[in-house]
C-alpha cells in the first residue's frame, strides 16, 4: 500500500513586500520579544490575501495561506495555477531553499529539485565539479556519482563544454545539465518548476520522459509545475489547482486540469482589469468580442466559416504606427493544448478609431472541429523586436465551435474537381 512520502500540514509563508525578513529592526525585535515571552508572533493577523488582480492596503502579503494535503509515493503530481498563486514559493519550502511562516512539513526520502536557472549550480566550477557537488549534497558516494557520470553528460548533452565553467553555459544548457543532474542522482523525490520550458523541445521531450520512467519504472515520486497543461495531463495522475496562496482542490489531473482552463471568476473578470499578463504594458488588450462578417455579434461559430475578431486597446505608443502592430491569436482546447494559430499580417486587420481604439481581424476559415476553445492573445511592436511583447494573456476568452458537414464537402468537392480535370485530361489526349 502506497505511503505519504510528503505531508503538507497546515503551511503558510508571509512576505513584506519591497522588504527582506519584517523589513526593520524594531519589526524584528518585537518578533523576537514575543518569542521569548512564548507568545504569537504579531505580525501572523495581519497581511493580506496574495491577490495580484487588486492593489491591497496592508505592506504585508500571505504567499500561502493554510495550505495542506499529502503526496504519495511514486504520485506524480501537477501543480497548476496562474502565475502569483504560490507554486514557486511551496516548491521552495519543500525544496527547503526557505521556510514556512507557520505550519509543518514531513517528507521522507532525498529531494533534487529543479527551480530556476542556476539553482544548485556554482557558477565557477565546471559541468564535471558541479555533478559531484551536487551528488555529495544528496549524500552520494563519490562511487555512486562516478558509475551515474556518463549517464548525466550524454543524457545533457554537453560533453564538449563539460569541463567547461558553467557560468559560460547557455541557459539551455545549464538547464539540460541541471535536469540530467537531478533525475540522475537517484532522489526518492524529484521536484521540477517551469524552467524545462527553457529547453529546446527536442530535450524537453526527452526530460517528459525520463521523468515518466523516473515515475512508472523507479517508482519514485514527482512534482511537476508547468503551465502547459498538454504536458501536465500527459505526466501527471493527480493534481493540485492553486490560487491566490490557497489550494482550491487536489483530485486526479482531468478534473484539476479542467477546473483551472474553464476558472469562472477569471473568465468574469474584464479585460481591461485583468493583471495575470505579461508584457511592457505599451499596448493592453481591454476587450474581446466575435461578430460576423455583418458585424453581428456571435457567441458561436460553424467550422469552416468567416468571422471577425474585435479587439480594443489602450496604447501608450508615440507616433503609433498601426503597421508595426503583429497580433497573434492562439486557440487552444480544454487541456490547454494549442490547436490553431493566426498571425495578423496574415489576416485581414483593420485599424478603426470611431471614439474607441479597436482592431477587426477576419478569420475566412476557421478549421476546427465543433468544441470549446480558449484564446490566447499576443501582441507585438515590430519597431522594437517581434519578441518583445506588448501584451500577453491567457484565457482572454471563449469560442464555441459548431460542427458541421464541411470536412465531408470538402472530400466531396476534392472529388468532383478531380473527376473533371481526369475527364478534361481524357478529352485532350
Amino acid at each position: 500500500m502506497s505511503r505519504a512520502v510528503i505531508r503538507i500540514e497546515n503551511i503558510s509563508k508571509q512576505y513584506r513586500l519591497g522588504k527582506i525578513g519584517t523589513g526593520s529592526f524594531a519589526h524584528d525585535v518585537n518578533r523576537l520579544w514575543h518569542k521569548m515571552r512564548g507568545k504569537e508572533d504579531p505580525y501572523l493577523r495581519i497581511g493580506e490575501e496574495n491577490d495580484r488582480t487588486r492593489k491591497g492596503d496592508s505592506e504585508y502579503v500571505w504567499a500561502l495561506r493554510d495550505v495542506s494535503f499529502d503526496v504519495m509515493q511514486g504520485e506524480v503530481l501537477g501543480i497548476v495555477g496562474r502565475n502569483g498563486a504560490g507554486k514557486s514559493t511551496l516548491l521552495k519550502i519543500l525544496s527547503r531553499t526557505t521556510s514556512p511562516t507557520t505550519g509543518n512539513i514531513k517528507i521522507k526520502g532525498r529531494i533534487a529539485s529543479l527551480l530556476e536557472v542556476g539553482t544548485g549550480f556554482h557558477p565557477e566550477l565546471t559541468g564535471k565539479e558541479n555533478i559531484f557537488l551536487n551528488g555529495a549534497i544528496l549524500g552520494m558516494t563519490k562511487r555512486e556519482i562516478k558509475s551515474k557520470f556518463d549517464e548525466i553528460v550524454d543524457f545533457a548533452g554537453v560533453e564538449k563544454y563539460i569541463d567547461t565553467p558553467v557560468k559560460r553555459y547557455s541557459s539551455g544548457m545549464y538547464v539540460r545539465l541541471a535536469f540530467a543532474v537531478a533525475a540522475h542522482l537517484d532522489p526518492e523525490i524529484l521536484i521540477v518548476d517551469e524552467v524545462l520550458a527553457v529547453g529546446d523541445a527536442e530535450f524537453q521531450k526527452k526530460a517528459m520522459g525520463k521523468m515518466q520512467d523516473v515515475s512508472r519504472g523507479q517508482g519514485r515520486t514527482v512534482l511537476f509545475v508547468s503551465h502547459n497543461m498538454g504536458a501536465i495531463k500527459s505526466l501527471c495522475t493527480n493534481g493540485v489547482f492553486m490560487k491566490n496562496g490557497t489550494v482550491v482542490m487536489k483530485s486526479s489531473i482531468e478534473d484539476v486540469v479542467t477546473r483551472y482552463l474553464h476558472n469562472e471568476e477569471t473568465l468574469k473578470i474584464p479585460l481591461a482589469q485583468r493583471t495575470d499578463r505579461i508584457g511592457n504594458g505599451n499596448l493592453k488588450f481591454t476587450d474581446i468580442r466575435f461578430t460576423n462578417l455583418k458585424n453581428e455579434d456571435i457567441a458561436s461559430v460553424f467550422t469552416g466559416q468567416a468571422f471577425k475578431i474585435i479587439l480594443e486597446y489602450d496604447c501608450s505608443i508615440p507616433d503609433f504606427n498601426t503597421d508595426l502592430l503583429i497580433i497573434n491569436i492562439e486557440f487552444s482546447n480544454e487541456f490547454g493544448q494549442q490547436l490553431s494559430f493566426f498571425v495578423s499580417d496574415e489576416m485581414q486587420k483593420t485599424i478603426v478609431k470611431n471614439g474607441k481604439r479597436e482592431i477587426h481581424l477576419v478569420i475566412h476559415r476557421l478549421m476546427l472541429r465543433g468544441g470549446e476553445y480558449s484564446i490566447k492573445l499576443f501582441s507585438s511592436y515590430s519597431s522594437t523586436s517581434p519578441s518583445d511583447f506588448c501584451d500577453v494573456i491567457e484565457n482572454a476568452g471563449e469560442l464555441s465551435v459548431m460542427s458541421t458537414d464541411f470536412w465531408l464537402k470538402d472530400r466531396v468537392m476534392r472529388s468532383i474537381k478531380g473527376a473533371v480535370m481526369e475527364a478534361e485530361y481524357q478529352i485532350y489526349n
